[in-house]
């Protein structure tokens, strides 16, 4: 493939509101909670890219129903000004037939998100805004690059599962422990890198920055996705761009939280 057939595309979509029931709630890993969401609004619901994301909004404590908001200028107006809490989170899976999006949940400390996932059962009410635009890459490349921590850890499993089966690729992801390992339908050839803290804080950029830095790469055309603690994300960019030369328009790199903020799922956390 030459490089004049790669292209990375932001598509837009029409910013949409559900109000979502939980269908099932499941452990796939002692810190990772997997939630199916129900709600006819499903049928039309969009999502392109391997690391969109939604913002789902936690009802208050006692709430039995959910506010319905009103599309503004700037985004989405609640009834009363009052705007629930919401964080953002990647679409795992979703089935527009059977009207359903699943969610994995990082089970961290005892923020909004993590408080409402823990105890999440049937029949729970929820918010579910957007994806409002997907960043799409087009065209094939001769490897892939994928790091992160465990609040990355939905996008690169679905980026594993979406890729071409013959497809080359690199993960390399941070986890609390071993524990936290998942079966992923990656790619037969893929390799992927575990890297357990052993019970250390998260937060340490060099855990994964000295894995990359250690890696040996194909010197052909690679896209590279780097997602996770903010100051990671970016130290991963510059050695990639600045320190190996990568094309800077092949690399993607997120800030999902930011540590010393006060609460792990603060922020962009999945």
């Amino acid at each position: 493939m030459t490089q004049h057939s790669r292209l990375v595309e932001r598509v837009r979509h029409e910013l949409k509101f559900r109000v979502a029931k939980v269908l099932k709630s499941e452990r796939i890993t002692p810190q990772m909670a997997r939630i199916t969401l129900a709600s006819d609004d499903f049928e039309s619901f969009i999502s392109l890219a391997y690391d969109d994301h939604c913002k789902v909004f936690f009802p208050e404590a006692g709430a039995t129903g959910f506010p319905v908001p009103e599309r503004g200028e700037n985004g989405l107006v609640f009834p009363d000004g009052k705007r629930p809490e919401a964080r953002d989170y990647t679409p795992r899976y979703y089935d527009n037939a059977a009207r359903t999006l699943t969610l994995d949940f990082v089970l961290h400390g005892d923020g909004a998100a993590s408080g409402w996932a823990q105890d999440a059962k049937p029949g729970d009410t929820i918010g579910v805004g957007g994806p409002r635009g997907s960043f799409v890459v087009r065209g094939d490349f001769d490897w892939y690059l994928l790091v992160g921590d465990e609040t990355a850890l939905p996008a690169i499993s679905r980026r594993l599962e979406e890729l071409p089966r013959d497809a080359r690729a690199i993960a390399v992801i941070e986890i609390a422990d071993n524990g936290e390992i998942q079966k992923i339908d990656a790619p037969e050839n893929a390799e992927i890198h575990w890297l357990s803290r052993e019970g250390a804080e998260p937060g340490d950029l060099h855990k994964l920055l000295g894995a990359v830095q250690g890696l040996e790469l194909p010197q052909s055309d690679g896209y590279v996705f780097v997602a996770g603690e903010s100051a990671m994300s970016k130290a991963v960019r510059h050695h990639m761009v600045e320190e190996r030369g990568h094309n800077p328009d092949w690399i993607k790199a997120a800030g999902y939280w930011q540590a010393g903020s006060e609460d792990f799922d603060d922020g962009h956390a999945h």
